[in-house]
């Protein structure tokens, strides 16, 4: 992928349109996932349980539990769980209406404005590895949406389903993200190290079967990184369409 993919725009193949509404909106739902954190915070405040809620030791998907008791060995009782699996919900929307509205051919320069991508080669590698990230995004943020709406206390199966479809998705989608950004963004490596994360605690939850000192604070290693490394890829997103506005605007009036 580091490969010569890209050129100035008076060579030749595609030019993404970065300024577009599409981009901008698409920018911005990956950005919004931050609300997580907000929700979270507030939603460990108002925890009722007999002691109080350590991210260290407690799991998050307590804090989405419907109802006061005894869950897997784990006190638990959450009043504002409505607002945590509400969070969970908007989060993986937001993951999903950008993979749908950040072009693949966007996605592959870092909303660069006025790069084309050059017929080759590399420029036939690029494509299906944003195409990946597109689906892989799309499946993270599904896979959260089945959270929300799965409560862990229900006792169904889809609950961690979803969450091992938001870890495994996020991790792989932004781990390749990371790489398509290299040659354009110093952003690549944080998007990168957060995908590396993630894919880290995953293999060491799936070999001690999060028996370890403190199971919060290895699912937080898991989820966090995926939240923040979105983040930090809407934000990219947001910042360069918010340029390309602003000089198209600027020459509009001269």
């Amino acid at each position: 992928m580091r490969e010569q993919m890209t050129a100035p725009a008076a060579s030749g193949g595609q030019l993404p349109d970065v300024g577009t509404i599409r981009s901008n909106i698409g920018g911005w739902a990956h950005l919004s996932v931050v609300q997580y954190f907000v929700a979270e915070s507030a939603v460990i405040e108002a925890w009722r349980g007999p002691e109080p809620y350590d991210r260290r030791t407690g799991f998050i998907s307590d804090l989405g539990a419907l109802k006061c008791g005894i869950y897997e060995h784990r006190d638990v009782c959450s009043p504002l769980h409505l607002l945590m699996n509400a969070s969970f919900v908007v989060q993986g929307l937001g993951l999903i209406f950008g993979a749908l509205l950040l072009s693949s051919a966007l996605l592959c320069i870092a909303a660069k404005p006025g790069v084309r991508i050059l017929p080759g080669a590399a420029s036939r590698k690029a494509l299906p590895a944003a195409v990946a990230v597109r689906i892989l995004t799309g499946i993270a943020g599904l896979g959260t949406v089945v959270v929300g709406f799965v409560p862990e206390d229900l006792g169904s199966p889809f609950h961690l389903v979803g969450a091992l479809m938001f870890f495994i998705g996020g991790a792989f989608a932004l781990l390749l993200l990371g790489l398509l950004w290299l040659p354009h963004t110093g952003m690549s490596w944080f998007v990168a190290v957060c995908g590396t994360l993630t894919l880290g605690a995953l293999v060491v939850g799936a070999l001690t079967r999060m028996h370890v000192p403190e199971p919060g604070t290895l699912e937080r290693l898991m989820a966090y990184p995926v939240t923040i490394g979105f983040s930090a890829a809407g934000l990219v997103v947001a910042q360069r369409v918010r340029e390309v506005r602003r000089t198209a605007a600027r020459l509009a009036k001269r």
